[in-house]
């Protein structure tokens, strides 16, 4: 008998996974700015973050990207190609 753990797709673990370390270091980043009580050790902290967030995104639509990829005629994986860059390019305005 298949255990509902053996039906997950990787590509889906590798995308929980990648939302599961960032919210961890969402989490960590706010205790850590507690911990300082300092508002330019806060700002800091939230730069690092601005690098983090973006990276996550292109990281696990990759991984949904490659993991649909040999379902999905290439016409549909380039329309969702370009909704990824608008959403990134929308990161950059």
């Amino acid at each position: 008998m298949k255990t509902w753990l053996a039906t997950i797709e990787v590509a889906l673990i590798g995308m929980v996974l990648l939302r599961l370390l960032s919210g961890t270091f969402e989490i960590t980043a706010a205790l850590l700015m507690l911990k300082f009580n300092s508002i330019e050790k806060a700002l800091a902290i939230n730069a690092v973050l601005a690098i983090v967030g973006p990276l996550t995104l292109i990281l696990t639509m990759s991984l949904g990207l490659i993991g649909v990829a040999g379902g999905l005629p290439f016409s549909k994986l380039f329309v969702i190609g370009i909704g990824v860059f608008l959403i990134l390019a929308g990161l950059k305005m």
